[in-house]
């Protein structure tokens, strides 16, 4: 049994030279304009969704008082970048 994801149509201008872009990738990749597109966008928002949701955890740890000084946080980050280098 094969399950179908509900696809809805979405209408957008691009800049010339951007839909160009496009469709010399789609075509290089043998992929269609909707595939190329639709990855572009999810990786997008995968990467924003991430970052927002980052920050927010940090607002959460800082008003909660789970925070510590830059001074711990440099000392902590060279112990990980000495550790690496043997």
């Amino acid at each position: 049994m094969t399950m179908t994801t509900k696809r809805e149509q979405v209408s957008f201008k691009l800049e010339t030279n951007t839909k160009r872009r496009l469709e010399a990738l789609a075509a290089a990749t043998r992929r269609t304009k909707t595939f190329v597109l639709e990855e572009a966008i999810n990786h997008y928002l995968d990467l924003n969704e991430w970052q927002i949701k980052s920050i927010q955890e940090g607002l959460e740890d800082a008003r909660a008082g789970r925070i510590i000084t830059h001074e711990t946080l440099v000392a902590k980050w060279e112990r990980r970048l000495e550790d690496s280098l043997d």
